[in-house]
């Protein structure tokens, strides 16, 4: 079993695993937190989603949430230093969803609890604050967070922490804002980033990482390819997707049988600056990609917003050996800076194991990253995951640096060993 070699490996070589994540977050600039999607099937272990902006911080275990009111407050005075005490958490327009907002609440409160102020608001115009109520009863109250609107011109943020995620660029918004620091940056918004960036970094760390561990990166990678100037109208250009399909299932197969492998290769083909689990097909070959019905090409055709997808990545599906329940599940890690913040088990009773688990309907059940700190031995998988989610922190870390994010009044510190 893939976790079983890689929690043995990496408790045998910590020291120096540590050492080398070190010395990457003392040269890097990582945000104020960030979650995984991880797949584990028996064979390898991988993250195949990450996210910069975080909606589910409502669905990690309770004592997890306890340990990330203390991550929180490190991380700021850590980054920022004592002085900030005024945040402006800017959120979604998601003003029907519910569990959104106790997402928000949660943050709010993780924040709150080491004695700052903070106010909720969204990057347009209100005529006066909203009172919305989340799933769990809590109210929020959503201001403008316009240089114009009441809120700012009496509240002075001392950091913005953004959780919205920028699909839409807020360009004329953000011009308007650029005294306060923010964290998430702007710059690492889907309106910009690419999933083919991050996965090219995450295969990259995993390289080095493996070479550390003394195991085979094929335990942790993620095979990804980008297919550029996508239009799911044009016949041409879903044949020219269907070959790619077609040659990296055969690659995949030579990999499987190399190593005794007997799974069928298959992808997922994938926006490329998607979110929310939108614009995302199963297919098992290349004739599937060309016979796609007229359901699966409307699902093709938008992202978030009624954007285009006009870029797609074809990557190597994960089937899951996960269950909760009798439902197939995956892991997902969430993180505070550089540190595991807490988790849960997405589960999903209508879906195989090798579907994708990102969709209505999704359950979730308990996960707990809190155990590392009582047993790390004794906790292979938080231990695993854990570890393929700070892959992951170090390939946004690496994305940050390339679409130039501005981490405006941040002080760059490195994570210790213990962290």
């Amino acid at each position: 079993m893939a976790k079983l070699t890689l929690h043995k490996q990496t408790l045998a070589n910590m020291n120096e695993i540590c050492a080398w994540f070190a010395s990457k977050t003392a040269n890097l600039s990582y945000p104020i937190y960030s979650s995984y999607d991880i797949r584990d099937s028996g064979y390898k272990i991988s993250n195949v989603d990450a996210n910069i902006f975080p909606a589910g911080f409502n669905n990690i275990c309770p004592t997890d949430k306890e340990t990330s009111i203390g991550l929180m407050d490190k991380y700021i005075l850590k980054h920022y230093g004592p002085d900030v005490k005024n945040i402006l958490l800017v959120t979604e327009e998601h003003t029907n969803n519910a569990y959104y907002w106790e997402n928000v609440h949660t943050i709010r409160s993780l924040i709150e609890a080491s004695n700052r102020v903070v106010r909720v608001a969204i990057p347009r115009d209100l005529p006066e604050p909203l009172k919305l109520t989340s799933s769990a009863g809590n109210e929020v109250v959503v201001h403008s967070a316009l240089k114009s609107g009441e809120l700012l011109k009496t509240f002075k943020p001392d950091l913005i922490i953004s959780n919205n995620d920028f699909s839409e660029a807020y360009e004329e918004w953000a011009g308007t804002m650029t005294e306060f620091p923010m964290n998430p940056p702007r710059e690492l918004g889907w309106y910009q980033r690419k999933k083919s960036t991050y996965f090219k970094y995450y295969n990259e760390l995993v390289n080095e990482f493996a070479e550390i561990t003394k195991i085979d990166p094929f335990l942790l990678r993620v095979e990804t390819e980008l297919f550029e100037h996508f239009d799911i109208g044009d016949e041409n250009s879903r044949n020219a997707l269907a070959e790619k399909v077609d040659a990296m299932l055969n690659r995949l197969r030579e990999e499987y049988k190399k190593r005794g492998i007997n799974q069928e290769p298959f992808v997922f083909v994938k926006n490329n600056a998607g979110t929310y689990g939108l614009a995302v097909i199963r297919v098992g070959s290349g004739a599937e990609v060309k016979e796609w019905s007229y359901k699966s090409r409307k699902k093709m055709k938008a992202a978030k917003g009624g954007r285009d997808v006009e870029e797609v990545i074809i990557q190597e599906g994960i089937p899951s050996i996960v269950q909760a329940d009798g439902a197939s599940a995956e892991p997902v890690i969430y993180m505070i800076g550089c540190e595991l913040a807490g988790g849960f088990l997405r589960t999903h009773a209508e879906k195989s194991s090798t579907d994708s688990l990102n969709s209505p309907g999704a359950v979730y059940k308990r996960l707990c990253v809190s155990d590392l700190a009582i047993n790390t031995p004794g906790c292979p998988q938080e231990n695993v995951y854990g570890w393929t989610a700070k892959l992951g922190l170090l390939a946004i870390a690496h994305e940050a640096k390339e679409l130039g994010a501005s981490f405006k009044g941040y002080q760059p510190v490195g994570c210790g060993k213990s962290s």
